[in-house]
């Protein structure tokens, strides 16, 4: 009998507040490199260690609007070309994001197996991981709902629990029934939980049949079904994305697939999973998986260290000096500066939610802002003025468009710039540059075989991305 296929489902939202500065809503951790046996991101690790499993297809990735060229760039790198790129407008948990995977897998092919994967895990022993997979299948095939549970190692506060009917151990893959899923406990709960062999950590990986998945939606949530057959019936297909309607989704609940199905179904099993498993939710966790010194410190970029020991210390600019430290995370970007007790490390994102709330910027978003066409980065800025680097892939090219409130100086310091301003065209070479008039349309591309950097002055009474008015677009931005 020829194996059922399977097509992977990567879950690809989330802002990953708690290892904020490196990870902002504008490029979160599921984007970065983290581990420190790998420079590919934890996204292009999660499809990467799958690669190997029988009957595996391309992808099937879910994300939201503002990082779906970061998706489809980091894919592209790995020579991965995904099955579909579903984009939602907004997150709304779990359920409807599976719902959405199920009924555009079913349009591809006759019930495949899915296997759901968040993109932005660690998992060391990628064989024992395989392993456990493919004893989950024997349990697809019986029509069951298919969830892995973590061995805990700690009485973690972390992290959701999986409660089974029996206690288990991890030496044989053997299924257990759920009981119930237990939201994140406090210590004395966690300390109570570790004794117990029924409890493991919520993974939030799942292996289960499409039409399987789809019935018991059906059954328990049946408005979620619903709202994302709608979302999807209109095709709203753009370049390799295709978008959902906003307005049907809107109506979908914000639940978990846990505590919408999995805990109700007859259906559900939950095998144990010990295979280095770790879903990066601290900078603590970071300091964990990441190669250590003698100190018992990790050291990242440009630090030097003196009488430190059991410290997270990475600068990605600035020189960074630390002296007579104990158990402190220390993370230096462009324009932000994390100190922290590692004990206290899962308190970053209240942090960045009085950022937020204090609408400061930097809890939002990096001074380096990825685009389809490259990047900027924001380097100086004041009131009126801003000055910005800005890379041009080869071959690519901005928008048409033009500003209200600001004129631009544009001086090309590597490659060669194409410029149109309104009806005129030039070439701008090295140490070249142009005058670009508050009103006028432009459009910049890149016509050279080589990046096209160049420095943008900007000068005007108001400065933000939003004063943007596009005429035509590549990329499906109007």
């Amino acid at each position: 009998m020829e194996s059922r296929p399977i097509i992977p489902v990567i879950l690809c939202g989330g802002s990953g507040t708690r290892l904020w500065p490196l990870s902002r809503k504008s490029f979160p951790k599921q984007f970065l490199s983290l581990s420190s046996n790998s420079n590919k991101s934890l996204l292009q690790l999660t499809q990467e260690r799958i690669k190997n499993i029988k009957g595996i297809q391309q992808p099937i990735l879910i994300c939201n609007e503002e990082h779906r060229f970061l998706v489809a760039e980091q894919m592209r790198e790995i020579d991965i070309n995904p099955m579909s790129i579903l984009l939602e407008p907004f997150g709304r948990n779990t359920c409807p994001a599976i719902t959405l995977a199920a009924l555009k897998a079913i349009e591809v092919t006759e019930n495949p197996i899915l296997l759901i994967l968040s993109s932005d895990h660690i998992i060391e022993d990628d064989e024992k991981f395989k392993q456990v997979i493919e004893a989950g299948l024997n349990y697809v095939e019986k029509d069951k709902l298919v969830t892995f549970g973590i061995v805990p190692t700690s009485p973690e506060t972390g992290y959701g629990y999986i409660k089974s009917t029996e206690s288990k151990t991890d030496l044989i893959a053997i299924g257990s029934k759920i009981e119930s899923f237990v939201e994140k406990p406090n210590l004395e709960k966690a300390k109570e939980f570790i004794k117990d062999k029924r409890y493991t950590w919520n993974s939030g990986m799942f292996l289960f049949k499409a039409e399987t998945i789809i019935k018991e939606i059906k059954h328990y949530s049946p408005e979620i079904f619903n709202h994302c057959s709608n979302a999807l019936k209109d095709e709203l297909f753009d370049l390799d994305f295709q978008r959902l309607n906003k307005e049907d989704f809107s109506k979908c609940p914000n639940i978990s697939i846990d505590f919408a199905v999995m805990e109700k179904t007859n259906l559900g099993v939950v095998l144990p999973l010990n295979a280095g498993w770790n879903d990066i939710g601290s900078w603590d966790s970071v300091w964990e998986i990441s190669k250590k010194d003698k100190y018992e410190n990790v050291i990242e970029g440009n630090v030097l260290a003196k009488d430190t020991r059991n410290s997270y210390l990475r600068s990605d600019k600035r020189l960074l000096a630390a002296i007579g430290i104990e158990d402190i995370i220390v993370v230096e970007t462009s324009d932000a500066i994390l100190v922290a007790s590692k004990s206290k490390s899962q308190e970053v994102k209240e942090i960045v939610a009085k950022l937020k709330d204090q609408k400061i910027p930097e809890g939002q978003e990096h001074k380096k802002i990825y685009r389809p066409w490259g990047f900027y980065e924001s380097i100086v800025e004041d009131s009126r003025w801003k000055v910005k680097l800005i890379n041009v892939i080869p071959g690519e090219k901005l928008s048409l468009q033009l500003h209200h409130h600001r004129s631009e100086h544009w001086i090309v310091v590597k490659g060669t710039a194409k410029v149109e301003v309104d009806k005129s065209e030039m070439i701008l070479n090295e140490n070249q540059s142009t005058y670009i008039p508050l009103g006028s349309k432009h459009r910049l591309s890149n016509p050279g075989e080589v990046p096209l950097l160049l420095i943008e002055v900007q000068s005007g009474s108001y400065l933000g991305e939003d004063d943007i008015e596009r005429f035509e677009d590549s990329y499906g931005r109007i």
